[in-house]
């Protein structure tokens, strides 16, 4: 790799709508000691871009940037191929294939990208393709709240049909959880192929008058509050969710419940990214996991995809062919 070389990415100054990203030719990175180079072959845009571009909620720019992004190229899921490695790296070889996260720096909007050797990556299970292996930002923000089920709690997952919502369902069966998943008329058929339990078409059947309890109810979608699911808990139950519900209703109560010390709602963050990619790595090699996929796009129509994932129609995850 000369020093004149240069690679496209998608690069943002501005927070605002999509029509501020823009495909552009930038220095390709180069390994620090400990790091790897990867060419970048999928990605994603999930929600996480979506809110990070436009700087929703207002308080997270303390995270991103007050005024302008911090960071100007966004992109969490990454799959690709080894290129290039950094002084003391042993773990990976140049051609490996591997997957993973960037939940801090994000930058996998871009043709190459450098991380970490002891980051949240892993290598691609089997034969999965590169598009098949960029699962890991709605699978990662699920195992916060499927991570509190123990085997043979029941759990209700209301959207099961998204990035989080699909992943979610699979988590929690991995560890030994009843699920009842709620989605529309269209996707019962996906529901019951991910192993769903019982599943409950919210266009029918009014979901929260049905006579049963649940040790966790979780909003996959940020679209409900506790007050809608309350009387689905059992005594020990909690609802857990994704956003900041209506009215910001969700994380209100998320602190008075810590408060009172009864932790009923709560708005749980993922932690320890490389733990988990690797834990997935291994549920993907034994067929316990499976991406959903919506749709694909090419990077130079990355402005669509971001259209798209902001109608929050979307089922399962959204792709970026970069090459």
């Amino acid at each position: 790799m000369t020093d004149a070389a240069m690679m496209k990415a998608v690069i943002f100054r501005r927070y605002g709508p999509p029509q501020r990203l823009s495909l552009q030719e930038v220095p390709v990175p180069r390994p620090a000691p400990g790091e790897i180079l990867v060419r970048v072959r999928a990605t994603t845009v999930n929600r996480t871009d979506t809110a990070t571009l436009r700087a929703h909620p207002f308080f997270a720019r303390a995270m991103t940037g007050l005024l302008r992004p911090r960071m100007q190229t966004l992109g969490m899921d990454f799959a690709g191929i080894v290129d290039g490695l950094g002084d003391g790296v042993t773990a990976f070889q140049s051609g490996d294939r591997v997957f993973g996260l960037l939940p801090e720096r994000f930058g996998a909007h871009a043709e190459y990208l450098c991380l970490p050797a002891d980051g949240a990556l892993a290598h691609i299970p089997g034969d999965l393709r590169f598009d098949e292996a960029v699962v890991g930002e709605g699978a990662w923000y699920a195992s916060s709240t499927t991570g509190l089920l123990s085997e043979g709690q029941r759990c209700l997952i209301y959207g099961a049909s998204g990035a989080i919502g699909t992943a979610a369902v699979q988590l929690a069966k991995s560890r030994g959880a009843e699920v009842t998943a709620v989605v529309g008329m269209r996707h019962l058929d996906l529901a019951k192929r991910l192993g769903a339990d019982r599943i409950i078409n919210y266009e029918d059947e009014g979901f929260t008058s049905i006579a049963e309890t649940f040790d966790l109810v979780f909003d996959a979608v940020g679209k409900i509050s506790w007050f809608t699911c309350r009387r689905l808990l059992n005594q020990n139950g909690i609802f857990a969710a994704t956003d900041l519900g209506p009215y910001w209703s969700n994380i209100l109560l998320g602190i008075w419940f810590g408060i009172t010390g009864s932790r009923r709602v709560r708005v749980p963050y993922p932690e320890n990214a490389p733990e988990f990619v690797r834990y997935l790595a291994e549920l993907m090699a034994e067929g316990r996991f499976r991406g959903v996929f919506d749709s694909s796009y090419p990077l130079e129509d990355i402005v669509e995809a971001f259209r798209f994932v902001e109608t929050g129609q979307k089922t399962g995850i959204v792709v970026i062919n970069v090459q």
